[in-house]
Formats: structure tokens, sequence, C-alpha cells
């Protein structure tokens, strides 16, 4: 998604364009590079942008606390709602996710692809059972690197 971000931040997966409603976070991205005429942090997304640098200083709780309200079908919804209850320093399998939600591992993988949030909403601890899985729709390159880099970060590399 393209356009004005409430606030742009270089953290070491990326810079980040984020969006809010108010001081809720609606989206995160994960940018390649900086945007081109990005603005002053808007005074909705201060927390935000806090709690992104406080994580990336290792207060690995400080997205937990983050109010979300990401755009999704009810199904994602819901993924997403169990996704925040994964711990910084675990994983879970998308086969195990799958089971406990009643669906397929596939339909847990497409929600995590859909997650408007990430980070916030942690589908980089959602792994494949024999490995580490895809992230935000990819399976190599750079997303896996940034991957990897968030659970060595938490302390949770598969």
């Amino acid at each position: 998604m393209q356009g004005q971000y409430g606030a742009v931040v270089e953290s070491p997966v990326g810079w980040l364009g984020i969006r809010c409603e108010g001081a809720v976070l609606t989206d995160l991205e994960i940018l390649a590079r900086r945007p081109v005429g990005a603005r002053p942090v808007a005074p909705g997304a201060r927390a935000v942008v806090d709690a992104l640098r406080a994580y990336f200083r290792g207060d690995l709780g400080a997205l937990d606390r983050l109010p979300v309200n990401p755009s999704g079908t009810p199904f994602q919804r819901r993924v997403w709602q169990r996704l925040r209850e994964i711990p910084a320093g675990r994983t879970l399998s998308y086969g195990v996710l799958a089971r406990e939600l009643g669906t397929s591992a596939r339909a847990v993988g497409g929600a995590c692809r859909a997650n408007p949030v990430p980070l916030a909403i942690p589908c980089h601890r959602v792994v494949a059972a024999t490995g580490l899985g895809g992230y935000s729709g990819a399976r190599g390159g750079d997303w896996l690197e940034k991957k990897r880099w968030l659970l060595r970060h938490e302390e949770a590399a598969p």
C-alpha cells in the first residue's frame, strides 16, 4: 500500500512506514528504502515509533502493548489475534496453529501473508514444521533474512 505515512522509521529490517487512526496502529509496511518526502512523526504515531524503537533496543514486549486495528476478514482477524498471543522468544508452526484454529496450515499462511501490521502482529514467529517457512509471502531472499533477524533478536531461531 503506497501513500502517506504517519511516520517513517529506520530499523534493522528496513524502513518502516506507519499508519495510524488516532493512536491505534492500522498498517506497518517494511520498505526497501526511505520513501521520498517522508514527513515528521504525526502525533498519533508517536507511541508506535517509541514502541518500535524500544523493541529494537531489546524491550521485546513493547509491541505487545500497542493497540492495533488491522483491516481484514473475520478469519484473518482471528488468526492475527492468536499470533499476538505468541510470546517473544517462542515460535509455533503453521500446522499447530491450524489445528488450534480448526483450519488448514495453508489458510494460516494466507492470513500471515495478508498481515497489515507485521512485527506488532508477529507473523515472523510462525514457522514451518521442518524449518523457517516464509515471511510476508516470500520463501527466500531478503524477506527470509528479515525473519531470521527478528527470530535471532528474540532468541527464537528455529
